[in-house]
């Protein structure tokens, strides 16, 4: 279930992702490795900040070791 309603500038996890071209995986997977944070919400039902979304998708991503490059 998605909010109904959300404050202006603000984006659920799967919002995010079609902001921003991505899978929501992707958009969690940000904030696990720190690139995007949580601005409120739930622990199951997070919010963004659409800049904080915006700067993530043009951050330069942490490699991890082993990971193969494209």
């Amino acid at each position: 279930m998605e909010y109904l309603s959300l404050p202006p500038g603000y984006l659920t996890t799967s919002l995010a992702a079609l902001a921003v071209g991505v899978d929501p995986a992707t958009i969690r997977d940000w904030v696990r490795r720190g690139i995007l944070t949580r601005c409120g919400g739930t622990p199951m039902r997070p919010i963004y900040r659409v800049t904080d979304v915006l700067d993530a998708r043009h951050a330069a991503k942490p490699s991890r070791p082993g990971q193969r490059a494209r």
